[in-house]
């Protein structure tokens, strides 16, 4: 026989015979419910698990390092303190097989009692998946990273057994010796050193790799680390009880054997450890995405990096205790960036403090400067000057992000704060591509460019033309002439002249471009053409015209090509209400949105869009207009000819927009013509609002009197007026809403699709409410609380899901067309105040688009102006970002950037919990104490018909 098939039989039987004697005692039965009471109590209760409205289990796992030390410390205690009290343990010393059969045998035994108690959280997970959508890669990573955690304590526990004859001291020793391991990673102890010598101790605490792991990444250093934990005290048993058996006279060369192996298995425990920390190669990243591991789309701009490229974190070595175990996970995630650039990204990390010069460089050459934090503890507290600042450099370019740029800080309902690194990779990456873009913009134009592009100009002869512009004809062609130097094969200009009374090619040009003729006046006699388009492939962009000089074109023209290029920033327009003066003297805001601006201009370039010349500036490459109202015929038109030259308009748009007063909320009904264009256009929006009974929370202000005295709180209350729209309500195979988890649509109406108009269009439903929602007239939308504190709201008549946010795409016909141009008509009554000539003095309208031509229509003025939002971080208790998020999404889309979309919807594994009441949240909670009792009941009856069993078999041995 093998020996390997010797050694089995024996380890199991050991392993059997502690797993039978454990759960013959009623205390088995105890220990195991106690365990599985108190992690649920943690969770809930302990942790606030509905508080958090996030779904996942990690409250489970941050106290489970905590719990183990309990749980092993008495699983283990008796293991060899009662062999040696009742001298059994003689017997086993004196046995002719080696001792690491009895250590590995109950080893074993204890780890499938330890797997039993694990086993017993499994309901854990799968409710909180139940209840929303949960990322499995961390749960079985965690349970992975409980199990090993848990060997390591056994393995300890083990040891500080076979070195005593007395559980209770075992017990006490086990727990101290299993504590410190835990305690020397821990902030309590870290924080007494600096930054290196505190990753050196993190890197020994249990706890602190326990964290590593059940972040979702399974990292070879880790998995060594316990293992090397396991095999040293296991070899530490093995080497003390042989010991007992040697006589304490002399000194045999087997004897120095064990010691030697002895130690080198310690040592190699040591060394090895402290050589993988080193090492970051050999790493899982189980989470859904793969959300902590550099993905293609940064691997694409890395490779486009052609010069050094400097990564430089500078980290303070004193810093704040929450603050302090994400400056190690910022540093691997670095050093991958390093891994990634092939030897062109090189990577520093600096204590400014500690060094005069290098602080003062930081300060002044790239304005970083330290955050104030206070530390406390029981005894006093401080302000610590902390940096948390990573540069990145690239030739003369730099971008700096802080403290503000990577830290997500939210509130987990219990007065706590939970401190987290917000999407590391995604702010890495989008100041990666800043930089890049800034280097190479500098340079020559069409190094960006991927493909040819075509100039076609559509000019008329100069004796059709008025004479200011044929002198603005010879300026284009000079422009033109140098770039085509410039540009080589990469450009190609078509010069056509075409006549305006040549009927097949006015026809032609209406109908490829919805060009017409243009006009000096109303009433003037004169015809010709003055378009410049540039295209490549189905995409088409008309080079927009400001004013009549060589300098407005040469500018307009680069801008035009920016847009075909992959490595310039972009420029998004945006419009949103202009402040009225009168309405706020009467305590009635206009609706704001800085934070809009503030998300879109993180890697673009905002520009504040004003409309009434009638044009969107010749730099928008998107034009995002927010809640319309009162806009006149000057605006409109611009809008629609910044769509028929064949951009995308992203609106945020309803009749109705919500008025926060004193008194209160109210709706106000929004005048002007923009809802009759976006009709024109098959995107109607009812004048009614939606409710849903999948609601988000609303705080609500509340006057309570206590003792006589009126108090004023706040009540978060179900609030059907915000849709709370996830999973099937946001469409999964989009990107702009596949990588959002939730959105709150306040106040929306819904969209209505003329099929007839959008035939030849490709329509994509983004956002729908759930099949619970209905629609009211009612605009009382303030709630009325009742004497049993329930809100009052319009009740449904039929209920369906409604249509929120939609994509049109293709070829538009103008809301002008068989129309004169507003700009015309208006600048030829003023014609005798104008002094100097522009290009509005030779208008006409463009009357349909190209079918690149986009409309994005979200049905709210509300959910993305900034007190709505200020609502939603009441209600939430956290900072709310998911309609900033898909705001950006849609402009990433609009943008076709699919790299920073991908990258950006990796960082979402926050998701929330769906709205539920009380009695539902109790009902979870009932029944995840319920399942635990049941599988003990199930255990109990097996080991009990199991004993009789037994029993009945040895009578019958009896009998015979």
């Amino acid at each position: 026989m093998q020996p390997e098939k010797r050694h089995l039989p024996l380890i199991r039987r050991i392993a059997a015979k502690e797993i039978a004697i454990f759960f013959a005692s009623p205390t088995a039965y105890l220990f195991l419910a106690t365990f599985a009471g108190v992690s649920l109590f943690i969770f809930f209760w302990g942790e606030s698990f509905f508080s958090r409205n996030i779904t996942d289990v990690r409250p489970l796992f941050e106290w489970i390092p905590v719990l183990l030390i309990f749980l092993t410390s008495t699983l283990t205690m008796r293991l060899w303190s009662e062999e040696r009290r009742t001298g059994t343990l003689e017997h086993v010393l004196t046995q002719p097989l080696p001792l690491w059969h009895f250590v590995l045998g109950k080893f074993f035994g204890c780890l499938l009692l330890l797997a039993i108690a694990l086993l017993m959280t499994l309901p854990l997970p799968i409710t909180v998946a139940q209840m929303g959508e949960l990322d499995w890669g961390p749960i079985w990573a965690g349970y992975i990273a409980a199990l090993l955690l848990g060997a390591a304590y056994l393995s300890i526990g083990l040891f500080v057994s076979a070195r005593s004859d007395n559980q209770i001291i075992s017990l006490i020793c086990s727990v101290g010796v299993c504590g410190l391991f835990y305690l020397v990673g821990t902030a309590t102890i870290t924080d007494l050193f600096g930054n290196v010598t505190g990753e050196w101790l993190r890197m020994l605490g249990t706890g602190s790799r326990f964290d590593s792991i059940t972040r979702g990444v399974i990292d070879i250093r880790d998995l060594y680390y316990y293992l090397s934990i396991i095999i040293a005290f296991l070899a530490l048993n093995t080497f003390f009880l042989e010991k007992e058996r040697w006589s304490n006279l002399k000194r045999t060369p087997r004897h120095q054997n064990w010691r030697a192996i002895t130690g080198l298995l310690l040592a190699n425990a040591i060394f090895a450890n402290l050589w993988l920390g080193q090492v970051n190669l050999l790493r899982i990243d189980t989470t859904e995405g793969n959300i902590y591991s550099i993905s293609d789309a940064t691997h694409q701009y890395l490779d486009q990096v052609e010069e050094p490229l400097l990564i430089r974190g500078y980290f303070s070595s004193k810093t704040h205790p929450l603050l302090a175990p994400l400056v190690p996970r910022m540093k691997d995630l670095i050093r991958e960036y390093e891994m990634a650039g092939k030897g062109k990204v090189r990577v520093e990390f600096l204590d400014p403090v500690s060094d005069p010069e290098l602080e003062e460089e930081a300060n002044t050459k790239f304005s970083i400067r330290a955050t104030p934090l206070q530390v406390a503890d029981r005894y006093q507290s401080a302000i610590v000057n902390s940096y948390f600042n990573i540069l990145i450099q690239y030739g003369d370019e730099f971008e700096v992000l802080g403290f503000q740029d990577l830290i997500e800080v939210k509130s987990q309902g219990d007065n706590s704060l939970e401190v987290q690194l917000r999407n590391p990779e995604y702010d890495l990456t989008r100041s990666l591509k800043k930089v890049l873009n800034s280097y190479r913009s500098g340079g020559n134009l069409f190094d960006s460019v991927a493909g040819k592009l075509v100039l076609n100009t559509y000019i008329s002869p100069n004796q059709q033309l008025p004479d200011e512009l044929i002198e603005y004809k010879k300026a284009i062609t000079e422009v033109i002439d140098t770039l085509k130097q410039q540009a080589g094969d990469q450009l190609t200009v078509n010069q056509i002249a075409p006549d305006a009374s040549d009927t097949e090619v006015v026809e032609r040009l209406a109908n490829k471009y919805g060009f017409k003729p243009m006009s000096r006046s109303l009433f003037g006699d004169e015809r010709f053409y003055f378009y410049l388009t540039l295209e490549q492939g189905d995409q088409v962009q008309q080079i927009p015209f400001e004013e009549p000089s060589k300098a407005s074109f040469e500018r307009n023209l680069k801008a035009s090509i920016k847009r075909f290029a992959s490595g310039i920033t972009k420029t998004v327009a945006l419009v949103t209400p202009k402040v009225d003066e009168k309405t706020e003297q009467y305590g009635i805001s206009t609706p704001r949105f800085v934070q809009l601006e503030e998300t879109l201009g993180a890697e673009l370039n905002v520009n504040r869009e004003d409309l009434t010349d009638g044009s969107v500036s010749a730099y928008a490459d998107i034009l995002v207009i927010a809640a319309p109202n009162n806009m006149e015929e000057k605006e409109l038109f611009a809008i629609d000819q910044f769509l028929m030259k064949g951009g995308t308009v992203i609106a945020s748009a309803s009749p109705f927009t919500t008025t926060l007063t004193q008194q209160g909320l109210g709706v106000a009904e929004l005048q002007g013509a923009f809802q009759d264009w976006l009709s024109h256009h098959g995107l109607g929006v009812e004048n009614k609002l939606v409710l849903d009974s999948k609601n988000a929370a609303f705080p609500m202000p509340m006057i309570r009197n206590v003792r006589g005295y009126q108090v004023q709180e706040i009540r978060v209350i179900d609030y059907p007026y915000f849709v709370d729209v996830r999973g099937d309500g946001l469409n999964q195979e989009n990107l702009i809403s596949a990588s959002v988890p939730q959105v709150t649509v306040a106040w929306a109406s819904p969209i209505m699709i003329d099929a007839e108009k959008q035939a030849d269009r490709d329509v994509t439903e983004l956002i729908r409410s759930s099949e619970r929602s209905w629609i009211s007239d009612n605009m009382d939308i303030m709630p009325e609380i009742d004497e049993n504190g329930f809100a009052a709201f319009p009740l449904p008549k039929e209920e369906q899901s409604y249509l929120l946010g939609v994509i049109s795409e293709g070829r538009f016909t103008s809301y002008f067309a068989g129309k004169e141009s507003p700009l015309l008509a208006e600048d030829n009554a003023e014609s005798d105040a104008e002094t100097e000539v522009s290009l509005a003095d030779f208008s006409s309208v463009i009357e349909h688009s190209p079918s690149s031509a986009r409309i994005i229509l979200y049905s709210s003025n509300d959910f993305l102006r900034d007190q709505t939002m200020t609502m939603a971080n009441s209600a939430a208790g956290s900072e709310y970002l998911n309609p900033m998020q898909l705001m950006a999404n849609t402009v990433d889309w609009a943008l076709e950037d699919a790299n920073m979309l991908s990258i950006r919807a990796r960082g979402q594994f926050n998701r929330t919990l769906p709205p539920m009441d009380h009695d539902t949240q109790i009902f979870w909670e009932y029944l995840n104490y319920g399942l635990p009792i049941l599988a003990l009941a199930i255990i109990a009856l097996f080991q009990r018909r199991r004993q009789r069993s037994r029993q009945q078999h040895y009578l019958d041995v009896l009998a015979k």
